[in-house]
């Protein structure tokens, strides 16, 4: 190896180095989080199918690009090139065959890995493809079951746009190599001259590009009429069927005949008028049988009588959308004097009267703020809703927590901001319809730390995840963790919890500190092989992280369990865009449930999911494939499964 191509080739080593490194990094300590949580199975399940999407498509991309790159360079002559000097000196001759060569093992390793790393990203896609489960309901049209449009559909879509992109990139690649090689020879008036060989390779290319173009009409293109909008409302509509279909299928036959002919014209030595003819036909159908014909139906067909016409397909697309909504389900009642309540009514209903709602939550939010606050680095992000049984009454209160706002200590350090102030504490809480004399909501808990006026009680007070801005936290360190105020005095703790990742050894810290982009982690004395660094601490950003697949609500709510402790609650929705005939929101989803309830511990940060909606074909499909994430709603520990069912009812 000569010293130049020893340089460039140890340059090339440190770039990628370089780059792959924070990415390294950025896995790892992933990794440590999901073992935090338990949930290392999804880690590892996302990064072995990103693994096998890339080698499984990106190594034969490669393989078959280069293949046929080779092939068609055979016997390839040298073709000079000369270039002109612009200084008037010697022009500079350039051997093209030898550039071609050269280049052919470098495109085809950058357009395999180009692919690989677009195919990885559809790991998600590609489970669901191998795990599906029936929805148990076929669609009007073809009586298929909409599990193979939400889960199969998809991945023979990718499947055969992946053969299809591939086929036509290599033909476009191989006819420039091909006409340097002198085998692509215009012959006058209307005709090419192809030599046999070359002849040979591009017919079988452009037959795939035919066949492939026929599977995707057939296999692809006409189950998509389930997603249409040429008609009214979302679905496949009376043109689509009557027009659009048949006109796909002899689309598919005509590209089918497309395939064969250009074989029958490479055996017969004319190949160029049989590929052109093949295409003109083809493109005529498209044309004519696909666009002008649908259009001319559309107006004067159907347009003059469209309600007698679309009224099969509006019937098609207003139970879709209820199957795929859950609106099927809901149970319809007519409140007939509703109007006349009576005082025996009132006595009837006596806890729900008591528990009316007076309070509106953004004016209770600022006041809580001046009035509990306390100091200005504790922020309340939301108010909520809950109910409890306190001092034996059924009370409904409005609960907010009192979390740690870092940002505005009054002096920014890295010991302040990830060693000493960690966390928030405790929580306001105050009955929906109460007031004092002065106007302001009766508080059953407040100050610091919190106090109670009823039975309702915290035990553990410390928030260390929650709805702000969390940053990164180290616990159990040589410095004290300020815990809350007393008076002009300070209360510090330290953390007992089993949050976070341990920070170990020499190693472990500095991938933490290039993690967090600071060399205070690895260099700081206060941090010790014992400390704990806290991370993914904001609860929106946690749940994403541990549960990419699933949708959240943007409002977690605090919940005071019956142990005094603090959980967080999140409801979580499975949700797909495949869902035929169905009404689309403005993002494309066609379907969602509610399937997943996630706790939270406001202090250590477990996470656990609870499957609510165990008859969601989505969620039934994501526990096959990560066993052992989900559990039943009915291990939910019952203060927080009835709290959950009080929100609902909130809600409702």
């Amino acid at each position: 190896m000569s010293r130049r191509r020893l340089i460039l080739t140890f340059m090339l080593v440190i770039v990628l180095g370089l780059w792959l490194f924070p990415t390294a990094v950025s896995l790892i300590t992933d990794l440590w989080f999901f073992r935090e949580i338990g949930y290392q199975v999804i880690f590892t399940r996302e990064l072995t199918t990103r693994i096998l999407l890339f080698f499984l498509v990106g190594v034969p991309t490669a393989a078959l690009l280069y293949f046929n790159l080779r092939i068609a360079q055979r016997g390839l002559a040298p073709v000079h090139f000369t270039m002109p000097a612009n200084d008037g000196g010697a022009a500079a001759i350039i051997n093209l065959t030898a550039v071609v060569r050269r280049l052919t093992m470098p495109i085809a390793i950058v357009i395999g890995l180009m692919v690989a790393l677009a195919s990885s990203a559809s790991w998600e896609m590609f489970l669901q493809f191998t795990h599906a489960t029936p929805f148990g309901v076929a669609d009007p049209i073809w009586g298929r079951d909409i599990g193979f449009y939400v889960f199969t559909l998809p991945g023979i879509e990718a499947v055969v746009g992946l053969l299809r992109g591939l086929a036509i990139g290599m033909l476009v690649m191989l006819v420039p190599i091909y006409g340097l090689r002198g085998d692509i020879i215009p012959s006058p008036p209307r005709n090419l001259r192809i030599e046999p060989s070359a002849a040979r390779h591009l017919a079988i290319l452009l037959s795939s590009i035919f066949a492939l173009t026929a599977i995707r009409l057939w296999f692809v293109d006409i189950p998509n009429l389930l997603y249409s909008t040429t008609g009214p409302l979302v679905g496949a509509s009376y043109t689509d069927i009557h027009a659009t279909l048949p006109m796909l299928r002899l689309s598919a036959i005509v590209a089918l005949i497309g395939a064969v002919v250009v074989l029958i014209g490479n055996a017969r030595g004319r190949l160029g008028r049989y590929a052109l003819g093949s295409f003109a036909v083809y493109l005529l159908v498209v044309l004519v049988g696909r666009g002008i014909y649908p259009t001319v139906m559309q107006k004067f067909f159907v347009a003059p009588t469209e309600l007698t016409k679309e009224t099969p397909y509006l019937r098609n697309h207003i139970a879709a959308t209820r199957a795929a909504w859950g609106l099927d389900s809901v149970e319809i009642k007519d409140l007939d004097d509703a109007g006349h309540l009576t005082a025996a009514d009132l006595k009837a209903n006596a806890p729900t009267i008591d528990n009316v709602r007076l309070w509106d939550r953004d004016p209770l939010l600022q006041t809580f703020g001046q009035l509990q606050e306390i100091r200005t680095y504790y922020d309340f992000q939301s108010v909520d809703d809950d109910r409890y049984w306190i001092d034996g009454k059924y009370r409904q209160v409005l609960l907010s927590p009192r979390e740690l706002n870092s940002k505005a200590l009054p002096t920014q350090t890295f010991i302040n901001n990830h060693l000493t102030f960690t966390h928030g504490m405790g929580a306001t809480v105050a009955p929906v319809n109460q007031v004092t004399s002065e106007g302001l909501p009766v508080l059953f808990i407040q100050d610091l730390p919190p106090k109670a006026s009823t039975s309702l009680k915290i035990t553990r007070p410390q928030i260390y995840y929650g709805e702000g801005d969390y940053d990164y936290a180290f616990v159990k360190t040589k410095q004290r963790e300020f815990d809350h105020p007393s008076g002009d005095e300070n209360v510090y703790a330290t953390y007992t919890g089993s949050g976070g990742v341990n920070v170990g050894n020499v190693l472990r810290r500095l991938l933490l500190a290039v993690r967090f982009g600071s060399s205070n982690v690895f260099f700081s004395g206060d941090i010790t092989n014992e400390s704990r660094v806290l991370y993914y601490r904001n609860i929106g950003e946690r749940v994403h992280r541990a549960l990419p697949f699933l949708q959240f609500d943007h409002d977690p709510y605090l919940v005071i369990a019956s142990d005094g402790t603090q959980k967080w609650l999140l409801d979580a929705y499975t949700s797909t865009d495949r869902y035929p005939y169905a009404q689309r929101l403005d993002n494309g989803t066609t379907y969602m449930r509610n399937s997943v309830k996630v706790v939270i511990d406001a202090y250590d940060g477990t996470l656990k999911a609870y499957i609510s909606s165990a008859h969601d074909p989505l969620i039934q499909t994501w526990a096959k494939i990560l066993p052992g994430i989900f559990v039943p709603l009915v291990s939910m520990p019952d203060d927080l499964r009835a709290s959950h069912e009080r929100n609902d009812e909130v809600l409702e």
